[in-house]
């Protein structure tokens, strides 16, 4: 389980990371909301530890601008204010949970188990960009009711970059996600992309996939390029 802690306290930050460590997940902490919120957008997560309280990008706005990109990360938020408004708040932005500080850790412990189940149970099992569908339980895509034969990396390739959409997924991101510790040479990146945007553009009046010189490549609907253009 990967979980990413965004909380300014150096103290609270340490004894949450120690704790889920301990716990066996892999923990990524940051202690500021804005370069947080782009290392979600880089990197997959299956839980947020958000605090309210941050320097950059405040807690409540973080969550707020995840919910509005389409990213429903499960997220329990860490604040020291306690009043009902305070909580109403908090899940009105889209938190799963709100844990009022001081909390002990085996009581985050649970509530992220919890939150975890939940989300697990109302997970959407299809990722749709436009008119290209992904059914991630059958493993198969689609655009437009043409359906394709993508081997299983372009299968996770694809994954990757709509989870991701419509923002730049680097190309590094790109090749530790598909191949981990085992990196190939940079063509057969650039191969993989080529096979996925021929079988999921080719055929079809305007592309999805997009190259970003110099950063990566991205899937992005119609109106955003549209908008780009312009």
């Amino acid at each position: 389980m990967r979980i990413l802690v965004v909380e300014d306290n150096p103290d609270i930050l340490v004894n949450i990371v120690d704790y889920l460590t301990l716990k066996h997940c892999v923990v990524d902490a940051f202690y500021n909301g804005t370069a947080a919120l782009n290392q979600i957008r880089e990197q997959e997560y299956d839980l947020l530890v958000l605090d309210l309280s941050l320097p950059g990008l405040d807690g409540l706005t973080l969550c707020q601008q995840l919910r509005a990109e389409q990213n429903m990360l499960p997220i329990v938020m860490l604040t020291a204010r306690d009043t009902l408004d305070d909580k109403l708040h908090g899940f009105d932005a889209g938190a799963d949970d709100y844990l009022v500080k001081p909390f002990a850790l085996p009581e985050l412990w649970s509530r992220i188990q919890a939150v975890l189940k939940r989300s697990q149970k109302q997970q959407v099992r299809q990722l749709q960009v436009d008119e290209l569908t992904l059914d991630l339980d059958r493993l198969q895509a689609s655009r437009n009711g043409h359906i394709f034969k993508l081997n299983p990396k372009c299968l996770k390739l694809l994954e990757i970059l709509m989870r991701h959409s419509p923002h730049v997924v680097s190309r590094d991101t790109l090749t530790d996600q598909l191949w981990a510790d085992d990196p190939p040479d940079s063509d057969t990146l650039k191969s993989h992309i080529y096979l996925l945007r021929n079988q999921i553009d080719k055929s079809f009046a305007y592309p999805l996939l997009h190259t970003v010189h110099g950063q990566g490549y991205c899937l992005a609907a119609k109106e955003h390029t549209d908008a780009a253009n312009h």
